[in-house]
Parts: C-alpha cells; structure tokens; sequence
C-alpha cells in the first residue's frame, strides 16, 4: 500500500480545507455534502453521538452559527493507497481559553468524490507547554 501518495494528499487537503471553510461559516449544505450520505456514517461530537447520515443532518440543522469561530493546528492528513485518508487537527476558539478541541475525520474517495464517514470532536484542558 502506498501512503502519503502526493494527488491523494492534495486531493483530500482541499476537501478538508472545504470542510473547514463551511464549518465557521455555518454553510450546512456543504457541510452535508462532505458528509457520505449512508446510515453507516458517524460523528461523535463534544456532546453528542450521531449514528447516520440523517441524523448528522438533523444536528447540522439545529446547530447555533455563533461562536463557530476557531482557529487550527498541526493539522495531518495521511493518505492510505489512492481512496482513504486520516484528518487530524486542534482546534482552538476564542470563546474556550485554556481548552484545546480535537478533531478526527475519516475520508473515504466515493464515485461522486471524498466524503466524511467517519468523525470524532473533543475538547480537553490545554496540556501544559502543548499549545500550538
């Protein structure tokens, strides 16, 4: 298996890149776009456990646009052969000091493109000499 193969990563940093862009500007339509529409699909988030596609969708809907705001960092993304990728990245917001979020994200390359089937967010307690 080839890792890291450079279109592949290239590929799969821009849909990340979409991702995130989407994500503070509360652009729903993207953001469930990015998402593999199949019942298979999760997102564990900071406060809930969303099994399926239709209920990411359902969240996404009754999600407050404030406060989406957050900067990344050392974010990595590792490609495994030409149709699966790994995105990890912290995150930080303004509003949370002193707490670092997590994000995980599994991207699988589908007919119609590269989606989401797979997500985990967190938030912790900045470890101490850890911040980005």
């Amino acid at each position: 298996m080839q890792v890291d193969l450079p279109d592949v990563l290239a590929e799969v940093t821009e849909q990340f890149a979409r991702y995130e862009k989407a994500l503070v500007a509360n652009d729903v339509a993207v953001l469930d776009a990015l998402f593999h529409a199949d019942a298979r699909t999760l997102r564990y988030g900071i406060g809930e456990n969303l099994y399926g596609y239709d209920a990411i969708m359902a969240f996404r809907a009754a999600r407050s646009p404030v406060g989406l705001m957050r900067k990344t960092a050392r974010t990595v993304i590792t490609s495994y052969g030409r149709d699966t990728a790994v995105a990890s990245t912290l995150f930080y917001r303004d509003s949370t000091p002193g707490r670092v979020g997590r994000q995980m994200q599994t991207w699988v390359r589908f007919a119609e493109g590269w989606k989401i089937v797979a997500a985990h967010v967190s938030v912790i307690d900045e470890p101490g000499g850890q911040k980005a």
